[in-house]
């Protein structure tokens, strides 16, 4: 009976990492069921890396030169037109830091 029980509790810790590690991972903007799986699998280091893991929001952007679309500085192809991309000359601000400047101005 204790083995049960032992497996029940068990599951249940791993479930409620992978819960936490999805939260996470999902308020700094990546993949809720990436970091649930990632927590859940490596139940303490998976709930740390989410926790210490980038904020997407705060990432550099460039505009894609074939068709426009704002894409991240780390890209290398763009996502809509599959356009190479090389490494601008100028970076276009935050997600998140553009979302601060414009209450302001309307």
């Amino acid at each position: 009976m204790t083995v049960v029980g032992g497996g029940l509790a068990g599951g249940f810790l791993l479930l409620c990492f992978g819960f936490a590690g999805g939260i996470v991972g999902h308020i700094k903007g990546s993949s809720f069921f990436i970091w649930f799986l990632i927590s859940a699998c490596i139940p303490v280091f998976g709930l740390l890396t989410a926790v210490l893991y980038r904020y997407e929001s705060d990432e550099l952007r460039r505009q894609c030169p074939g068709c426009a679309r704002i894409v991240k500085l780390h890209d290398a192809l763009c996502t809509r037109c599959g356009t190479e991309l090389d490494f601008p000359d100028v970076a276009i601000v935050p997600a998140s830091q553009q979302r601060i400047a414009s209450p302001g101005a309307s």
